[in-house]
């Protein structure tokens, strides 16, 4: 856990340890910083939960390329465009069918088939 989390870090974390009890149960703490926040989004605007969103997919993103080895990814990939290709036509294959299942959705809202409140 601790050797997953500091591949995925863009910084090192002093503060990221582990350790274990006398009984053998092992304890993984954290503090990337020390001090702390937290985002409040009731009452966020749309357009800063989109900043938000942006902020999080590409730390998100960082990550999952931190976790790799570059050069074995790529050589098994090879030199055509053909990954690309393929991971694009899902990405909008996939945004299709989350537009597709949101107006199910609506629709089924508006039928009364399910009820939807705000919190």
């Amino acid at each position: 856990m601790v050797t997953g989390q500091r591949l995925i870090q863009a910084a090192s974390d002093i503060f990221l340890g582990w350790t274990s009890n006398t009984t053998g149960q092992d304890f993984y703490f954290r503090q990337l910083k020390d001090w702390k926040t937290s985002i409040k989004l009731k009452g966020m605007s749309v357009r800063s939960l989109e900043d938000y969103s942006e902020i999080c997919g590409s730390a998100l993103a960082r990550a999952h390329a931190r976790t790799g080895d570059a050069a074995m990814i790529s050589g098994y990939l090879g030199k055509t465009d053909t990954f690309d290709r393929l991971i694009t036509d899902f990405a909008i294959a996939y945004s299709h069918q989350v537009r597709s299942d949101f107006q199910r959705l609506l629709e089924a809202v508006e039928a009364g088939d399910i009820v939807a409140r705000e919190r």
